[in-house]
């Protein structure tokens, strides 16, 4: 597998358990009340909200694609490194913003469903299960749209890899609802936190690939070392680790440079979320 595949199984995968542990937690919380009249009319619109959630992403898929074709092929390359650090830069706010509510996030929602049972007001469970689904899956548009800018993989191939992530989230999400026995919330979240960050920095040195070819960024240097010869960037394994990580056999300065940038502004960003949520 590609490296680019390996991003989109991981993106679908990470995604796709977090929509699901919301749209979850919600349906379980409303099981817990019964076949009461107001639970089942509460499920239906649970289910409208992620049916449109779900719409919703598709659309901004649609739209991406569509404002893509309109370009010429500076404009188009341009566009799709704008993309590709978007993404990246996606990731890293999704990864601060679990940091602090992932402790919190299933006592809200349950309060939120909760308000909305009490006061008769459905639609507010139907506006928490479309916002969590279309914020998960519009991440996952611009996630996915980033990562095929970065390279070219044929459709059938990227299918193939949403569709395996898209299965591996089921039976992940089945894992960690058998109480933690084989797989916790914290692991998870701890072990998926650190891939997202990589992949981050993955998209980020695409972007600036990217940008070089149009000389908006300059070379500043020749390549300072060689590694190929432990683990070239571009073969099968290499370049799997180079797609999901940002590894490269032969970096320049710029390269360099902007890998260190970025991963100093991450953890002095993760330390100050730390900070405020100890305060």
């Amino acid at each position: 597998m590609s490296g680019q595949l390996g991003q989109i199984v991981f993106v679908v995968w990470r995604e796709s358990v977090e929509a699901l542990l919301v749209v979850g937690i919600l349906n379980a919380w409303l099981a817990h009340q019964g076949k009461t009249p107001e639970a089942a009319r509460g499920k239906r619109f649970l289910w409208a909200g992620v049916s449109v959630g779900v719409i919703l992403a598709v659309v901004l898929a649609a739209m991406l694609l569509f404002f893509g074709e309109l370009l010429s092929d500076d404009g188009q390359e341009l566009f799709q490194a704008s993309m590709v650090l978007v993404a990246a830069a996606l990731i890293v706010q999704m990864v601060v913003w679990m940091r602090r509510h992932g402790r919190t996030l299933k006592r809200e929602l349950e309060e939120g469903a909760a308000r909305s049972m009490a006061e008769a007001r459905w639609w507010g469970l139907f506006v928490l299960a479309l916002l969590a689904v279309a914020r998960e899956g519009s991440e996952t548009v611009v996630f996915l749209y980033g990562i095929l800018a970065g390279g070219h993989i044929d459709t059938g191939s990227s299918i193939g890899a949403a569709a395996l992530g898209g299965v591996l989230a089921v039976a992940t999400y089945w894992l960690l609802q058998l109480g933690g026995r084989y797989l916790s919330w914290r692991l998870f979240f701890r072990v998926t936190e650190i891939m997202l960050l990589l992949l981050a920095a993955s998209l980020v040195m695409s972007g600036i690939d990217h940008l070089i070819s149009l000389g908006i960024v300059p070379v500043l240097s020749r390549p300072l070392w060689d590694t190929s010869g432990v683990l070239e960037d571009g073969g099968a394994f290499g370049g799997f680790v180079s797609g999901l990580t940002g590894y490269r056999a032969r970096p320049d300065l710029t390269s360099l440079i902007t890998y260190a940038v970025y991963w100093l502004f991450v953890i002095l960003l993760l330390r100050r979320t730390t900070a405020k949520k100890a305060a």
